[in-house]
């Protein structure tokens, strides 16, 4: 653990010095009526579009894109007034790329699976073909594959799914998630640990027919999406992600209806810990190739100096998916929207020259999608110690879904959540609950600092899928996150 340092090394100039006070300060003091006012859908837009474009090949963490992108971030926060934080002790040595102010690094390995990934099915020796993206995703840090075996159901995954089925050279097929009667969570890397274990040579894995409600409230369907698997190549073994249809299909006898098959297993596995494991009719084969290279992991902070010791960190990722098995993810709802919001926010208090009493510290995270790793890279080394940070706030996926905001608290009154709501004009259009289970805040809860996280509700039906594309956004929801993040951020600043 580096030393902590204080905000006057951080920004190695006096505040003083930056901002004056003069007698005439409080009589020019803007209103949040006049800075919400000055917020710009079309700049916003312009963010987005120019974020999820192909000048950035889809932000993958530890690519020469996202560190492109990470350049372009603090151009943004500098040309918007913000001081970049300076912390050269925090960036890693014998780099390709010089140290820059206001970057915290570390070095992260990026895979890319091959342009042309294969999955092919079926019921004997001659086996089609199905289609990626529509039927398959492979999870896109698996190692490189060239396997093929029997289809062996495994309910959830779970120790007790393999007692009564030998999967030994087998390919297993687990649902997503963990059944309703059971107070214990496996993490994918755990499955596939498990399956890898038992003498499984590759995986599958698929959402449920039966979905929990928060799934169906963030509109989950039943096609394959992006994901990371979170294991080491040398620990892992091939895997994909595969549509609820095609699972249906493994699961069906050779007589059965497809989607009674898969939804009455699951409807047991969640009654019961009996096993329900079984081999299908089916076999599977998946090839593909695998490429990791090292690269870094760049968190991009800018300053806004307040007048008091504490500081409210104001965070989004910007990274995505990249390109990668021949699809190009844009990214633009998640989370080019919730950077373009931050970029906003940032810009329309710097302009009026507000001077707050708590400092305003905006981080732009890489690896959100890779286990929140920079996140938990700046709470493992803060600029700003815990016990003099007042607040996180998060924004993600800020501009698709029902014109209302899904706000979660965490060590706060939300009370406090719901003022920003009404100073911003939001009348009752803003629903408040407690912690969300993923997020850029997470690491910031677990080290007992409180927590907003903000996210347009309703449905994003292009979640973690090629089709987040810039024109799916919708620019009045953007507004409306706008308007709460700043809000909430001018009141918090100012306590």
């Amino acid at each position: 653990m580096l030393p902590r340092l204080s905000l006057a090394c951080l920004i190695g100039v006096s505040l003083a010095g930056l901002y004056p006070v003069t007698d005439g300060f409080a009589a020019d003091r803007p209103t949040l009526h006049e800075v919400l006012a000055s917020l710009s859908t079309e700049r916003m837009m312009a963010d987005i579009a120019e974020l999820s474009g192909p000048q950035f090949n889809g932000r993958q963490a530890g690519t020469d894109d996202d560190y492109r992108s990470a350049l372009w971030i603090s151009r943004r926060f500098t040309s918007s007034g913000l001081t970049l934080a300076s912390l050269p002790d925090r960036f890693p040595m014998e780099v390709d790329q010089p140290p820059m102010t206001g970057f915290m690094a570390d070095r992260i390995t990026a895979v890319t699976i091959g342009a042309h990934p294969i999955l092919q099915i079926g019921r004997d020796s001659s086996l089609r073909a199905t289609r990626v993206h529509h039927d398959f995703l492979p999870i896109l840090d698996a190692p490189a594959a060239d396997v093929q075996g029997p289809v062996v159901f495994v309910g959830y995954g779970m120790p007790e799914d393999y007692t009564a089925v030998d999967v030994h050279n087998c390919i297993v097929l687990f649902l997503r998630g963990k059944p309703d009667h059971s107070s214990h969570t496996l993490s994918h890397a755990d499955k596939v640990r498990l399956a890898r274990g038992h003498g499984a040579v590759g995986y599958l894995t698929a959402t449920g027919p039966i979905l929990k409600s928060y799934e169906v409230r963030r509109g989950i369907t039943g096609s394959p999406s992006a994901f990371y698997g979170q294991l080491p190549q040398a620990d892992s073994i091939p895997g994909a992600w595969i549509s609820t249809a095609l699972a249906e299909e493994l699961l069906a006898g050779r007589h059965a209806s497809p989607a009674g098959a898969l939804r009455d297993a699951q409807e047991q596995l969640n009654r019961s810990a009996s096993s329900r494991s079984v081999r299908t009719d089916y076999f599977a084969a998946l090839r593909w190739s695998s490429e990791a290279r090292e690269g870094l992991l760049v968190n991009v902070l800018g300053l806004l100096p307040g007048t008091g010791p504490e500081t409210i960190i104001v965070g989004a990722h910007r990274d995505h998916f990249g390109n990668t098995a021949g699809l190009l993810f844009p990214g633009a709802d998640d989370n080019a929207s919730g950077t373009a919001v931050m970029l906003e926010v940032a810009r329309a208090l710097t302009a009026v020259h507000w001077r707050p009493a708590r400092t305003i510290l905006f981080i732009s995270f890489s690896a959100e999608e890779r286990d929140l790793l920079g996140s938990r890279l700046y709470v493992s080394r803060p600029a700003v110690a815990p016990r003099e940070t007042a607040a996180m706030i998060n924004i993600d996926h800020a501009g698709v879904g029902s014109g209302r905001l899904t706000v979660g608290v965490t060590d706060m009154e939300r009370t406090i959540a719901a003022e920003a709501g009404q100073h911003a004009g939001l009348g009752e259009r803003v629903d408040l609950f407690g912690f969300f289970p993923g997020g850029d805040h997470v690491p910031f809860k677990e080290a007992g600092i409180p927590t907003v996280t903000v996210v347009s509700g309703g449905a994003h039906p292009h979640f973690h899928q090629p089709s987040d594309t810039v024109d799916t956004i919708d620019p009045e929801i953007l507004q409306t996150v706008a308007r709460y993040v700043l809000a909430l951020v001018w009141q918090l600043a100012q306590s």
